[in-house]
């Protein structure tokens, strides 16, 4: 059987490594300051961002949360991100989505300051992990890599299978993983025979959003297994991997929940650390 892969037990070390972080800056003078902005009234997204809110909270990052009406005009939003970007005060800007359908996420998500961008979806933090520069980027791509590498598994040149091409997770996670030295495959809803390519991996990762997606059949004997998809079910949320019956092939696997989603919110507050550092620590 699998050895699990406790994102859990990650990110509470990862929690007290940053509150160290939090008071040198305060010695010097300097308040973590994080800004989420959320319009319109999406369940999930209040959720999200009051689940930020506590996290950041507890670990001594000033939180201010803007939320606006789901009619307010694209560019009423913009302002709001051109005043917090001059803010000296804020160090992290974040935008809850899904948006209105009346404004542009690519418009709202280039405005926002790259070095304030803790979600790393503005064009040059993309630019930059494609590049191996240092920037702001999304938080369940490093997720996936704090998970491997704070549990001890080897990247360097293993064989590493990503499903999912998206812009938030399989996009960013192939480059990250070329940075850690890994050889990349990406498979996609147009692959064809994904099995034949999901069991070459050393290393699976799935972030696609489909239930029970990668089965049994499609795993490598002792490889690591990184569920990365979210899917809503009636009993809670799951992901992509079939984890019972995968459990019993693979040698590590993280679960839905409790592996790679309970990183996520902590390294956004990682990045509003960064942040300070790219702004010149002001």
């Amino acid at each position: 059987m699998a050895e699990l892969l406790d994102g859990r037990a990650i990110a509470k070390e990862l929690k007290e490594e940053i509150k160290l972080e939090i008071a040198k800056w305060k010695e010097k003078g300097v308040e973590s300051k994080l800004a989420v902005i959320l319009v319109g009234d999406d369940p999930a997204s209040v959720i999200y961002a009051k689940s930020k809110q506590r996290v950041a909270e507890d670990m001594g990052i000033a939180f201010d949360l803007f939320a606006m009406p789901g009619d307010t005009l694209e560019i009423a939003v913009l302002d709001l991100i051109d005043c917090l970007n001059n803010d000296m005060e804020f160090h992290g800007i974040m935008i809850e989505l899904p948006l209105p359908k009346h404004i542009s996420k690519e418009k709202i998500m280039a405005a926002v300051r790259p070095e304030k961008d803790v979600d790393g979806g503005h064009p040059i933090n993309r630019g930059y992990i494609l590049s191996g520069e240092e920037g702001l980027f999304p938080a369940t791509p490093l997720s996936c890599i704090e998970l491997l590498l704070r549990s001890g598994v080897e990247i360097s040149g293993k064989h590493v299978v990503i499903v999912g091409r998206g812009e938030t997770v399989g996009k960013p996670l192939v480059f990250l993983m070329l940075k850690h030295n890994a050889t990349v495959t990406i498979c996609h809803s147009r692959t064809v025979d994904l099995g034949s390519f999901t069991r070459q991996a050393d290393i699976l990762i799935s972030a696609v959003g489909k239930i029970n997606l990668i089965t049994e059949d499609m795993v490598k004997p002792g490889a690591v297994v990184v569920d990365a998809g979210i899917n809503e079910t009636a009993n809670g949320i799951c992901g992509d991997v079939d984890f019972e019956k995968v459990k019993e092939i693979a040698g590590r696997i993280s679960p839905v929940p409790g592996g790679v989603g309970a990183l996520t919110t902590v390294l956004i507050m990682r990045n509003v650390l960064k942040g300070i550092t790219l702004q010149g620590g002001c």
